[in-house]
């Protein structure tokens, strides 16, 4: 399978850390360096619109993804390659993972948890089989992931959708493991 396009989570905040906005923004160049399209919930603000301009910067590829109700509150970010707005959320997800290879999380808040493990519950499902990876930047998904281990050792997570996650803290190596992955 190749690794032609990568779905990113993240905020639409910057975060408290100032690594956050610099990883995102790492992060998108590296896609457009490798050739590889961003696909993204297409907003202007936050860790998602920095990676975006960021990959557009460097003549990447973007596609962006959002619901017409974030959209009517000019939240889309109008100079992406291509910009779909869709009637719901569940729409916006549904395309996500259509037009995606990989998905990546990076650092965020309720939205980027709930498209996290919406993805990894229809990897487990059977629903995709495409791999999902974590820039855990800063450590910042550290409680996260003990709490995801913590449910397996209690029969509630199946340790496989655990170790099939590819987990990194270094954007580069990160993009390594996922070309490894497919």
């Amino acid at each position: 399978m190749p690794l032609n396009t990568i779905c990113l989570y993240c905020g639409s905040n910057t975060g408290a850390h100032p690594r956050y906005a610099d990883v995102a923004k790492n992060f998108g160049r590296l896609l457009a360096e490798n050739n590889i399209g961003l696909v993204y919930g297409g907003g202007k603000v936050g860790l998602m619109g920095a990676m975006a301009e960021a990959a557009l910067a460097a003549g990447g590829k973007v596609i962006g993804i959002m619901p017409e109700s974030l959209a009517e509150r000019e939240l889309a970010l109008h100079t992406v390659i291509e910009l779909h707005i869709v009637k719901t959320m569940h729409d916006r997800k549904a395309m996500m993972e259509r037009l995606s290879d990989a998905f990546v999380v990076l650092p965020g808040g309720l939205g980027t948890f709930d498209e996290f493990f919406e993805i990894l519950t229809w990897k487990q499902l059977g629903f995709h089989d495409k791999p999902i990876a974590i820039l855990n930047t800063e450590r910042y998904y550290d409680a996260l992931l003990q709490f995801l281990h913590f449910s397996a050792h209690q029969g509630f997570v199946k340790p496989a959708m655990l170790s099939s996650l590819i987990i990194e803290r270094d954007e580069k190596k990160l993009l390594d493991a996922l070309f490894a992955a497919v």
